[in-house]
């Protein structure tokens, strides 16, 4: 009976062999991604002791025109498609966020989850004069360093206020701590599992008005369920999804859910 066992187990072995083929095949993109988003960072990580959006900053502050807020996001997209991975928004979904902004034309803007500043720039530059847009990052590395890139950009107190702590403890504040009576556009783009609660708090604390538009980014990948089950389901929102690639990855599917509050239940 061992010997049969040690016979067998090889051939099973060889049985698997094409599975795990296919499986490297079909998947190849999630694996790259995996291996530049989590393994490529570890390594430099380890090597330089900065974390990856500082050394993100660092070049684009050596390859970067300041005060031209295009051509640093240029230098962002060129920095996460040819040196480290970088969740920012990316040039495809960008068209979209901007398409929306001069489509609105919105006087307050709120955006939850400000990362390295990305969007909040993109967001900036498009507003209307005037207009007003407030950003929420609960990281304080990354909020330096976003507050860093939005002052390159050119951006002052005027037109960005960048707020540092939880989407949770900062929404029910916005009103009376930050003067924003209510938002006209929010553009979310933090941890997906908070998407759904923080919209309710928006709704709770009366910061959206009739006619207001949500964007919220990558429903599709990594995905937020609960979310769209939310907002399809209350008979509040008004949704269309836009179907996009990731960023910088072109093969995998993602996408970007587009709210109007209707107000009604």
């Amino acid at each position: 009976a061992p010997v049969a066992t040690t016979m067998v187990s090889p051939a099973i072995a060889l049985a698997f062999i094409p599975f795990v083929v296919t499986l490297l095949i079909r998947y190849r993109h999630y694996f790259l991604l995996f291996y530049r988003a989590v393994v490529v960072r570890w390594l430099q990580d380890r090597l330089t002791g900065i974390p990856r959006e500082e050394r993100a900053f660092q070049y684009v502050l050596t390859h970067a025109v300041p005060g031209d807020p295009l051509h640093i996001l240029e230098t962002f997209d060129r920095w996460s498609e040819h040196c480290e991975y970088l969740s920012n928004l990316g040039p495809q979904k960008a068209k979209v966020l901007e398409r929306l902004i001069y489509e609105k034309a919105p006087l307050t803007v709120l955006e939850l989850g400000t990362y390295c500043g990305y969007a909040t720039i993109l967001i900036a530059q498009s507003l209307p004069l005037g207009a007003r847009l407030y950003t929420v990052e609960m990281d304080a590395r990354k909020a330096a360093v976003a507050e860093k890139v939005i002052r390159l950009a050119g951006f002052d107190d005027d037109t960005v206020e960048l707020i540092v702590g939880p989407s949770e403890d900062v929404i029910p504040q916005l009103k009376e701590k930050h003067g924003l009576p209510q938002a006209d556009l929010v553009f979310m783009d933090h941890w997906k599992r908070c998407y759904l609660r923080d919209l309710q708090l928006l709704e709770a604390h009366d910061l959206l008005p009739q006619g207001a538009t949500i964007l919220a980014d990558s429903v599709i990948f990594p995905g937020a369920p609960h979310f769209l089950q939310y907002v399809k389901a209350c008979g509040k929102y008004k949704c269309r999804i836009h179907r996009t690639s990731l960023q910088y990855f072109r093969a995998i599917p993602d996408g970007l859910a587009q709210l109007t509050y209707t107000g009604l239940q």
